[in-house]
């Protein structure tokens, strides 16, 4: 009986088993990214099955899957694959990494977006999130460092202040910045984009890339695509941010008593040295004694710390940024609203700006879709009518801002930067841009679509300076009129307009098609551009009120105005074609079509072909399978781009008017006169660059590794460039076509990325390096310390060859010098060469300077760290040059500009001096102070000044943490996130003690630290 039981027992357990293991299960889930927005369009696929579903606009997808044993594969482009067992939930909630490194990866190619493995040109790509966590007003310095072939370089950290890019080098001796696009339009600057706003940015860097904007690319175009609502689901996030710049470095100036000291030894040296003459200038009872004589008679012996006075400790900034996004079948939107405020580190000094951009997509139908994009930014930049910084670091302090009585002091005989900087007036501009996109995308049949696009741009600009006039009264008697402080003799306003539009219309007509073994995409437009600038200035002088800034209350015979308009177009057909044989065989080819209103009707079009080619070698059936090698591409290309950013109509005369004296019945009398000041060259024409590109990209260990490498040359002919003339012609020096330049380079970057465990890491770095020489000019450029000529680099240095300083009168008898008041402790220089080619015993400008260099930086590099554990993320940039001839100009090392100005703390005790020892005189770094030595020998250009100028930056540091899940649901929200934030934390350089590697002789550089939360609902 109990033998019966077990087994009918068994029997009914083994029914229920089956029955259980027969019947699917039915799951449900939600698939988000790492932000926690819902992805639509993933496969859900059951593995080692046909079976799957694909996720929907919200995210959530249903699926009946065998058992709990089954493993689900979600996919998406962009994103990681991953792998999860199903298990006893019946309701998933999955996370997507993104894929970095994804061959999948879609990128922004000229008029629309590629998978990346499927091109064959140089593109180089960064993330919106990259740039937006670095913080920074301009978008222009957050590119610093991040992609290779990019070179971004600063020369201060003014509110407000932009950078320099140059995409693989110098392309022209003209204007060579790149043409920067936003979403398919044109637009004047990249700084016109806030980074929280940006999806991505490709940078096209080789000819087959850029020639699909033809007349306008050779010198690299820039793409940035902006975000969009990806979802039905509607949320509202904001950012905000606090912090202070401080400046990197600051040069010391030397103390009163070595300022005294110094003076009278430069007065002294100037006189020859006369026996009882050390104290030409102030006695040895003040230079001993000045503190001493500061407390007794502080106005006489003043004791001003102008760097105090001028320059703060720090300046503020904040930023706000709200964005809201929605959406459902037939509509989508985002909308975002930025505002941020910067100060200077000296006060009056501001950049103030509020962004606005509003993204919306509607489906009208299955066939018919519409794109409406509207952006408006407001900005105001308040400054005073001086830079105080330089003055901050040269004023001695031996001259007073103030009396003792806070009333405003004489300076150095009128000259009061202070004054100026708290009472001299203001220099403001004010900006209004408004930039709209109307696109609309008609699909009659599937995988053909035709696109019209309409975005114009206006703006607006108004610029108002008010120099007021200063007085200053006499120290002991407030009542006694001094003097007025210097430059600041009058009071006069000067006022600025320019209003102006941009119109650009853009027909494209796509073809994209699957053919099963091979993949073909097409492309054919039309752009037209058209561009009107329209100017008014006004001022008055000698204003009797200093404190009404309008031009109603101008003296009438001191009032001035003037005006003009200028007007540009231009016209462009192009087309591309991508072939794709199984993902083996890449080709693909760019025409261009442009013709522009710059030029003679007779020279006004040119064309700008390219084609590129690669070979997927790791799809190749003899390609080992299981290396180590996970993909490997080979490409190559060529084509051609062109510029024509010279003025407008050059190939016109140009008649201007101008009012002159004329003698007439005795009398002068005052007529408008018009004169042709403009040469006519009728066949100018575009410059075009060449250019060459062989590269490779590389993945290894199942993708985790990536390495890509590219060397190119460019040649540039027929350049654009201003050619001295006779004076005697009377016309100003034309633009001409001629001159060549060649450049070769090259960029790499390696990252990696992987995971251990919970913890999450990426490296990437990137390192470039190019070389511009020059051909035929016709003739040669000069700019200062500079040459541009054949046979040397762009800008390189140009300058005499020195040997030390002069120790001896012996050996100044036994050397040629450079003039007869070289002394003793003057910068020695080489006889290089004379009339015959040979040394002559002379130093002479034109036989004995020489190229000395480059002045451009090599061996760029930067990079990104990123680690994520649990809720903590930690992200670290760096940037660097590897290489550079930098210049210690006069402004750093030269003591007492305009004979009285503080000598810098760098040369006190390292310069050549009738009181140091021999030995000491010897090793001494810095010539003797003088001025005739200075004006006529030793701060001419020489390779005396050059240093070695490159250095490492850590360029930023960004620690988060996010809230745990639990935490937000309870708040209700979706995410929470609280980071700090250092930029330009620091560097290592060889530079002089307080100056910056970036800056400028007359800025600085500063560090920002910010505290900032980012919230999401």
């Amino acid at each position: 009986m109990k033998s019966n039981l077990n087994v009918f027992i068994l029997l009914i357990w083994s029914c229920f088993s089956f029955h259980a293991m027969a019947q699917e299960l039915k799951i449900a889930g939600e698939v988000l990214d790492e932000e926690g927005v819902p992805l639509a369009g993933v496969t859900v696929g059951i593995k080692d099955t046909n079976q799957g579903a694909i996720t929907d606009f919200d995210g959530h997808f249903q699926l009946d899957v065998p058992s709990q044993n089954s493993i689900l594969v979600f996919s998406s482009m962009g994103f990681k694959t991953t792998e999860v067992t199903v298990g006893s939930s019946k309701n998933l909630r999955i996370v997507l990494e993104t894929d970095t490194y994804a061959l999948d990866e879609v990128v922004a190619i000229g008029y629309g977006r590629a998978k990346k493995k499927d091109l064959s040109g140089s593109i180089a790509t960064v993330e919106g999130d990259v740039l937006a966590k670095r913080n920074t007003t301009q978008v222009a310095q957050a590119l610093q460092g991040t992609m290779p072939g990019v070179m971004v370089t600063r020369s201060n950290s003014q509110p407000g202040a932009s950078a320099t890019i140059r995409v693989r080098g110098i392309t022209t001796i003209g204007d060579s910045d790149p043409l920067i696009i936003v979403d398919g339009v044109p637009v004047a600057s990249i700084n016109d984009v806030n980074a929280a706003d940006i999806q991505d940015i490709s940078v096209l860097k080789d000819a087959a890339s850029a020639s699909i904007y033809g007349a306008r690319a050779a010198a690299g175009v820039v793409l940035i695509t902006t975000k969009r609502a990806r979802t039905q689901k509607s949320s509202l996030t904001y950012n905000v941010t606090y912090g202070i710049d401080k400046p990197t470095s600051f040069p010391d100036m030397v103390g009163v008593k070595r300022y005294l000291e110094m003076i009278n030894e430069f007065t002294w040296n100037d006189a020859g040295n006369p026996e009882g003459g050390e104290y030409s200038l102030y006695t040895e009872e003040e230079v001993n004694n000045w503190d001493a004589l500061h407390q007794d008679n502080p106005n006489q012996y003043p004791l001003t710390d102008w760097t105090d006075l001028m320059i703060n400790d720090y300046a503020p900034r904040s930023s706000h940024n709200l964005s809201f996004a929605s959406g459902n079948e037939n509509f989508r939107t985002r909308a975002s609203l930025n505002y941020e405020q910067v100060d200077a580190l000296y006060d009056h000094n501001s950049f103030e700006r509020i962004m606005t951009r509003v993204n919306n997509e509607f489906t009208i139908s299955k066939k018919l879709k519409a794109n409406v994009d509207l952006s408006y930014i407001y900005e105001v930049r308040k400054a005073p009518t001086i830079d105080p910084v330089v003055s901050a670091q040269r004023y001695p302090d031996i001259f007073a801002a103030q009396w003792d009585d806070g009333r405003i002091g004489m300076g150095q005989n009128g000259f009061n930067t202070y004054a100026r900087l708290h009472y001299g007036g203001f220099d403001n501009v004010w900006r209004n841009k408004l930039n709209a996109r109307l696109s609309l995308a008609y699909e009659p049949v599937e995988n053909l679509v035709f696109t019209g696009v309409f975005a114009p741009y206006l703006y607006n600009t108004k610029g108002k300076r008010f120099e007021k006039q200063i007085s200053y009264y006499d120290a002991d008697d407030p009542s006694q009129f001094a003097g007025y402080i210097s430059n600041a003799e009058t009071t006069n306003l000067y006022e600025a307009r320019n209003d102006g539009r941009n119109l650009t219309t853009q027909f494209l007509v796509n073809y994209s098609k699957d053919f099963g073994g091979y993949k073909l995409d097409f492309l054919g437009g039309y752009e037209g551009f058209s561009s009107f600038s329209e100017t008014l200035d006004a001022s008055a002088e000698n204003y009797t009120l200093r404190n009404y800034p309008y031009l109603s209350l101008g003296p009438l015979d001191y009032m001035r105005n003037a005006g003009g308009a200028t007007e540009t177009a231009y016209r462009s057909y192009f087309g591309r074609v991508m072939f794709d044989y199984k993902g083996k065989y890449l080709l693909q080819s760019n025409v261009r079509v442009d013709g522009s209103s710059r030029f003679h009707p007779d020279y006004r079009w040119g064309s700008f072909p390219s084609v590129s080619a690669g070979w997927v070698v790791s799809e190749e059936s003899f390609f080992p399978k299981n290396s180590a090698i996970s993909y490997l591409k080979l490409k190559a290309s060529w084509g051609e781009l062109g510029n024509e950013r010279i003025g407008n109509y050059p190939y016109q005369s140009t008649i201007g008017y101008s009012d002159a004296l004329f003698y007439r019945g005795g009398q002068v009398v005052s007529a408008t006169t018009a004169a042709q000041f403009s040469y006519a060259i009728q066949d100018i024409s575009w410059e075009t660059t060449k250019t060459a590109n062989y590269g490779l990209e590389s993945y290894f260990f199942d993708n985790r590794l990536m390495l890509t490498f590219d060397y190119y040359e460019k040649t540039t002919k027929d350049m654009l460039l201003e050619l001295e003339i006779p004076d005697y012609m009377g016309y100003e020096n034309p633009e001409q076509n001629t001159g060549n330049m060649y450049t070769k380079g090259w960029d790499a970057q390696v990252s990696w990325k992987d995971n251990v465990g919970e913890l999450r890491y990426s490296f990437s770095a990137n390192i470039s390096d190019f070389k511009s020489k020059m051909g035929d000019l016709g003739g040669i450029v000069f700019r200062g310390s500079t040459i541009t000529r054949e046979g040397t680099e762009y800008n390189e240095w140009y300058g005499y060859k020195s040997d030390g300083l002069y120790l001896t009168e012996e050996e100044i008898a036994d050397s040629p010098t450079l003039n007869s008041s070289v002394r003793p402790g003057d910068v020695k220089y080489l006889d290089v060469s004379g009339p015959d080619g040979v040394p002559d015993g002379q130093i002479t400008p034109d036989y004995d300077r020489v190229p000395l260099g480059g002045s451009l930086p090599r061996y760029q590099y930067g990079g990104n760290i990123n680690v994520e554990y649990k809720n903590f993320d930690l992200t670290v940039g760096f940037q660097g040059v590897g290489k550079r001839n930098a210049r210690l100009t006069p402004s750093m090392v030269k003591p007492f500009h305009s004979g009285w100005t503080n000598p810098p703390g760098i040369i006190d005790g390292n310069y050549w001096s009738v009181y140091n020892t021999p030995e000491e005189n010897q090793s001494a770094r810095f010539p003797r102070l003088s001025y005739v030595g200075a004006e006529n020998n030793n701060y001419e250009m020489s390779d005396f000044w050059l240093i070695e100028g490159g250095y490492f930056r850590l360029k930023n540091i960004v620690l988060g943490y996010t809230l745990p899940k639990s935490a937000t649901e309870f708040l209700g929200i979706q995410n929470l996130r609280f980071f700090a934030s250092a930029t330009d934390l620091f560097s290592i350089d060889k530079f002089p003690k307080g100056w910056d590697p970036e800056t400028a002789d007359d800025s600085y550089i500063t560090s920002t630290l910010l505290l900032g939360a980012s919230v999401k609902f």
